[in-house]
């Protein structure tokens, strides 16, 4: 009797730790993975800061949570990774949130106005504060999460054709832009060319002829190696750029609370991390472009400022209201 009560025993202490042993998102015991996508190469922004958000991410979570990156545009161009975390497919992206984001989020367009941010501390203060609260918030509509935001930087303009000094130099070129109406307006304003081009597919793009320049920060025109097929940098910085995170709301939600806190405590300190990295590299950055035999131009900024300042006023995707919330914060 004793034997056939002992077995029953067993086995309900088979089957209960079966069921604890679900393979549930975030069921404490599981070893969770977590894909984040990106379209950079293994030098660019987004991959210093994924790698960074992986190594805390694990760290901080005693490896319960683990982070898979797919850097390079290997699951797609940021539309295509865009909509594989909005189905959840992807868990995770970071990506310029002015880019195709901008087609999802159209708030987003936001970043791409010209010289709405007057430095860097001034973007930080407006990311970090309550508006940049407001605009990750908007993310939720469209099945996302948004966690934060990482570093790419101001943004300058590149060609293989002239020196640009002035407005008047852009007249004419093909100038590569992010596929968003604020990007297209912008390049129209200074009499350039707008031509979309999937950021997988710019470099190609420079080395062919189809687009005569593009605009990017200087991390990316380094770690993208755009200096091979271009002559001539213009430190125009008409916009700043963060890279947004962003993750499925449905896996969030999935995730326990302690998971959550862990994710969003390794956003943060990323952020961090990835601004401090950034700022320091930049003069080393334009050493290696005069190496390489590029001409790098300090260009007129206000006569760009006064030859843009109209764009803000074209976009109507963007709140009045929240242009006005920057720029006087």
């Amino acid at each position: 009797m004793k034997k056939i009560v002992l077995g029953s025993l067993l086995i309900l202490l088979i089957i209960f730790t079966a069921a604890c042993s679900s393979d549930t998102v975030g069921e404490s015991g599981d070893t969770i993975t977590l894909k984040l996508a990106h379209t950079g190469s293994d030098t660019h922004q987004y991959h210093l800061a994924a790698e960074k958000f992986k190594e805390l991410t694990e760290e901080k979570s005693a490896g319960s949570v683990e982070i898979e990156i797919h850097g390079n545009a290997t699951l797609g161009s940021e539309a295509d990774v865009i909509e594989q975390v909005m189905d959840g497919s992807v868990e995770m992206t970071t990506v310029a949130p002015d880019s195709s984001f901008a087609n999802t989020v159209p708030e987003m367009n936001i970043f791409g106005l010209p010289y709405l941010f007057r430095d860097r501390e001034h973007a930080y203060s407006t990311l970090d504060g309550e508006i940049g609260q407001e605009l990750l918030d908007l993310t939720e509509e469209n099945n996302m999460k948004g966690l934060g935001y990482w570093e790419i930087g101001f943004r300058h303009i590149t060609n293989n054709t002239k020196e640009i000094k002035t407005p008047e130099d852009m007249k004419g070129l093909k100038i590569r832009v992010q596929p968003s109406p604020v990007w297209e307006n912008h390049m129209k304003a200074l009499g350039a060319s707008p031509t979309p081009v999937d950021f997988n597919e710019l470099y190609s793009a420079l080395d062919q002829g189809i687009v005569d320049g593009q605009e990017n920060p200087l991390p990316t025109i380094d770690s993208m190696k755009f200096y091979e097929v271009q002559q001539y940098v213009s430190l125009t910085a008409h916009t700043y750029n963060p890279a947004i995170v962003v993750m499925n709301n449905n896996a969030w939600e999935n995730l326990t609370g302690e998971q959550q806190t862990v994710i969003q405590d390794a956003v943060d300190e990323t952020t961090s991390y990835h601004r401090e990295l950034l700022a320091d590299k930049e003069e080393e950055i334009l050493n290696t472009l005069k190496e390489n035999g590029v001409t790098i131009t300090e260009p007129d900024r206000e006569a760009f400022r006064e030859q843009t300042v109209e764009v803000k006023d074209s976009i109507s995707e963007i709140p009045h209201d929240l242009i006005e919330k920057i720029e006087n914060n």
